[in-house]
């Protein structure tokens, strides 16, 4: 299953402004900022200028917010992404309630007690990012994350992910039995992804700081749905000449 683009020079305008080089430029634009993000909960408020503004969209960090500040746009962050820009990329920064700031081993303590599997989450978000795919939620499919070739203006989502671990015994409940595999795989072909399982190996079973995510193996694996008739054989058709 390939890309399927949205449109007629889709494709071309993704050649043309690779997402590699707009990350780049949303880094470089966020430091020279010094910008700071808001914790609220299991998010991250950040404020963006125009410029900022234009690259977070492009780059699919975040959902804008409204609201009545005409030169300046609020975007909250889901917890993989606030935690990606911190600690990965280096280009924000996150203050909680107090306007204090948060180093990373604190704000990964404040977000592993809210979610107890973040680190495997996150291991997984970022091993994505990492390699220029667009990353964003996958609720509404039942699954972890969907992952995009690009700019979800230009192209479908490819993959529906979910990120499991053997440390959490069966994949934080999903997957036990086969009838759950069936269903997942159903609900992805009917729209149009492939299931991919990225298996998450803590080398050590200590996830008291993000140090930890070093020690983490992933394994990437494709599901896909069997179908009776593509495995089906041919039969030749008798012919009474070649007798």
């Amino acid at each position: 299953m390939g890309p399927r683009w949205k449109g007629k020079g889709a494709e071309v305008k993704a050649l043309a402004d690779p997402i590699s080089e707009i990350i780049s430029q949303l880094q470089s634009a966020l430091i020279c900022s010094n910008s700071r993000g808001l914790l609220s909960g299991t998010n991250v408020l950040l404020k963006a200028d125009t410029e900022q503004t234009e690259l977070l969209n492009r780059a699919c960090f975040g959902r804008p917010r409204v609201t009545a500040e005409k030169n300046e746009q609020w975007f909250q962050l889901c917890m993989e992404e606030a935690f990606y820009l911190q600690y990965s990329l280096k280009c924000i920064k996150v203050v909680d309630h107090n306007d204090i700031e948060l180093n990373s081993d604190e704000l990964w303590r404040h977000m592993t007690s809210r979610r107890e599997d973040f680190p495997i989450l996150f291991k997984a978000f970022s091993h994505l990012r990492s390699k220029n795919w667009v990353v964003r939620s996958g609720s509404q499919y039942g699954v972890d994350f969907v992952a995009y070739r690009h700019h979800p203006a230009l192209v479908h989502s490819e993959y529906a992910l979910l990120a499991l671990s053997s440390q959490n015994g069966s994949a934080n409940g999903r997957l036990r039995v086969w009838s759950d595999f069936h269903c997942t795989l159903r609900l992805c072909g009917s729209v149009a992804k492939m299931l991919l399982i990225l298996d998450i190996e803590q080398q050590q079973n200590c996830a008291t700081s993000p140090s930890c995510l070093d020690n983490y193996v992933v394994e990437e694996r494709t599901i896909t749905r069997w179908s009776p008739e593509q495995g089906r054989e041919t039969k030749a058709k008798f012919d009474p000449s070649k007798k």
